[in-house]
């Protein structure tokens, strides 16, 4: 449910809850009104009234109404029940009197018989009466109290009263009518909103969920949403860390020069049984890695080929994934562009990836004669943010120049040849590098084990083209890592590069300046060998920021750190990574080098730190220069340096 469909239903629920407010509040309301507006519970008192009520009690048994002798009707005072009972009693006083007291009503004899005989008659009369008078003033001495006798007499006359009461009436009968019809209203309004309500919380059925699930839009929610979230939990940082803890202590004094697992990237959806065959950093995150991998051979449907960024603040899964038609052997990210991609596939078509796009390349080479058609295991940006190519080469020896925007054909194509091979006169490049400051004259690695000069344009002394004459022999199997070293720092070693090679070794060469290039075949001998490799030597690379260092990789699955200035013999720190397979590859982040991405033959990205090892004291320039000056002056030391250059000499 969308965000502004899930805002309508709350405000039907607030709109429905405001209406059955409304209507509770209406119905308090009436019955306040009712009740204020109810007539008295006493009953108004009018002359009338009064002398109806009076007549009632002064009538005989028998019904027939009587007057009160010597008092006329109209000037009764407002009160029956005193009234009545003073004038009863005064008759009945009288009678009492004339009858019990002897004397004598007429003037005859017969007087006192007739008394005696008219005294039964009138007993049961006096009793009668004197049970009403006695009955019903108790009755009404409740109702009228003095809050009554004070009440203001009424005087309007009938007419008028019954025309208000039929008014009030009508008028309550409106209202009345008008409230019923304003509930029934809004019952029904509640009555639709609420089925609308349950019209939009409803179950949804199994299609209705598959449709929502497989909706473009969703995946790409869930896909954002859940970065996010691995991003936050893989947060490394301490929130509720106390600096006020060990403040004072010193600390460990070897902290720092340990090499330490920072974290292993591995996908078992997609890097499942593949091999990492190069790896590269982001030049504008620098927890951005780049790996790529080659094909499955467990499954036939999945691309040949893919390339993972991987995140160091998401572990359990890759950034982005990329896929390819065959297997992706190099990879690179564009310096200057930071969303860019680069891969170089065994098939020899160079692709162009796009983080803001989806897993399908935006560009791609033809698979023609135009480009490559051998494997590409290396390629290298040169140039400068407004003119800057990609170089790339493949096993056949062609090198190729492309413009990053226009892959439909290269710019420029180079075909490195030796003539003094026999068979062929190919020459099977397996890497290459090009020296700081550097974008016309480059270095390659080949099959059999030689290095190579070459210039993509004719220069001074030199054609453009493979320099046959000046051969860098030391290696006896092919060259699997050459890397110049960085011009940094107050002196400039920039001549000197590093090779690795299957010979089990690592080899420390000075290039020969291009002012003076050789006219005749001269074999040049490298400075320096590194032998304590116990397998294939796959790859080795100069820090970025520290002058005398350099890290190495090979098949038993070492990750060794080597320091010049501290000891040529032996690595000052060697590291054992993963499971003991081989690392393919090793790639020093550009920030300042204390990471180092190693790619292995086990499909996972390991991502070391080498801590305080990666800062140069102010000395270590010097202290190079010394060392470098030893090596080569001093080459007698190391025997075999000598023996393979007395050899090379003499079979040139």
């Amino acid at each position: 449910m969308s965000d502004k469909r899930r805002a309508e239903i709350e405000a039907k629920k607030l709109k429905l809850a405001e209406l059955r407010k409304a209507r509770v509040d209406r119905q308090k309301a009436d019955i306040q009104r009712r009740g204020s507006d109810a007539p008295s519970q006493l009953p108004n008192t009018r002359k009338d009234d009064i002398e109806d009520f009076i007549n009632k009690i002064v009538s005989s048994t028998d019904g027939t109404p009587t007057s009160i002798p010597g008092t006329p009707r109209s000037s009764l005072p407002g009160l029956p029940g005193q009234s009545g009972r003073a004038s009863r009693q005064s008759d009945i006083g009288s009678f009492d009197k004339a009858s019990m007291g002897g004397t004598t009503v007429g003037n005859s004899g017969t007087d006192h018989v007739v008394e005696r005989s008219m005294t039964p008659r009138f007993i049961p009369d006096l009793v009668d009466i004197e049970q009403e008078l006695f009955e019903l003033p108790q009755k009404e001495r409740v109702v009228y109290n003095k809050e009554v006798q004070t009440t203001t007499v009424e005087t309007d006359s009938p007419g008028d009263d019954e025309e208000d009461i039929r008014e009030r009436i009508l008028r309550e009968r409106d209202l009345e009518a008008e409230r019923i019809a304003r509930d029934k209203e809004l019952e029904e309004e509640s009555v639709q909103l609420e089925k609308e309500i349950e019209q939009e919380i409803r179950e949804l059925t199994e299609e209705e969920r598959a449709s929502i699930l497989a909706a473009p839009e969703f995946l790409d929610f869930v896909e954002q949403s859940s970065k996010i979230v691995q991003r936050a939990l893989n947060d490394g940082y301490d929130y509720i860390r106390d600096y006020t803890i060990n403040a004072e202590s010193g600390g460990d004094d070897s902290e720092g020069k340990r090499v330490k697992l920072v974290c292993a990237f591995s996908d078992e959806r997609a890097g499942k049984n593949r091999s990492i065959t190069d790896v590269d950093w982001s030049p504008k995150y620098p927890e951005l890695s780049v790996a790529s991998y080659n094909k499955n051979p467990a499954a036939l449907n999945e691309p040949d080929g893919i390339v993972a960024v991987w995140n160091l603040h998401m572990l359990e899964r890759p950034e982005f994934v990329f896929h390819s038609q065959s297997d992706v052997l190099s990879v690179t990210f564009s310096p200057f562009h930071a969303n860019l991609i680069f891969g170089g596939t065994y098939s020899g078509q160079i692709l162009l990836w796009d983080t803001r796009s989806k897993h399908l390349p935006v560009l791609k080479t033809p698979l023609s004669a135009a480009g490559h058609t051998h494997p590409v295991y290396a390629m290298q940006m040169v140039g400068t943010q407004n003119a800057h190519n990609l170089i790339t080469s493949s096993t056949d020896g062609t090198v190729c120049s492309w413009l990053v925007d226009m892959l439909a054909q290269p710019q420029e194509t180079l075909e490195l040849i030796h003539a003094g091979h026999n068979k062929t006169g190919e020459v099977a490049i397996t890497t290459l590098d090009f020296p700081d400051n550097e974008t016309t004259t480059f270095w390659v690695g080949t099959e059999e084990g030689n290095v190579y000069q070459a210039n993509r344009y004719d220069r001074a002394g030199a054609k453009a083209g493979l320099n046959q004459y000046d051969v860098y022999k030391g290696h006896s199997g092919p060259v699997m890592g050459l890397h110049f070293h960085p011009l940094l720092g107050p002196m400039d070693f920039s001549d000197l590069f590093l090779t690795s090679s299957v010979d089990w070794t690592v080899k420390l060469w000075r290039a020969k300046s291009l002012a003076k290039p050789s006219t005749t075949q001269h074999a040049v001998v490298p400075i320096y060998s590194f032998d304590e490799a116990d397998d294939y030597v796959y790859d080795v690379k100069w820090h970025p920021a520290h002058p005398a260092t350099f890290g190495t990789v090979d098949g038993s699955g070492k990750f060794d750190l080597w320091n010049l200035n501290a000891d040529t013999e032996v690595p000052v720190v060697s590291t054992n990574v993963g499971s003991g397979r081989a690392i393919n590859k090793l790639e020093w982040d550009r920030k300042d080098g204390r990471r180092a991405a190693l790619g292995g033959s086990d499909g996972k990205l390991y991502i070391y730190d080498i801590g305080d090892m990666a800062i140069p004291r102010e000395s270590e320039w010097t202290d190079m220069q010394k060392t470098v000056a030893g090596l080569v002056g001093g080459g007698q030391t190391n025997g075999v340096v000598d023996v393979e250059a007395s050899r090379i000499v003499a079979g040139r």
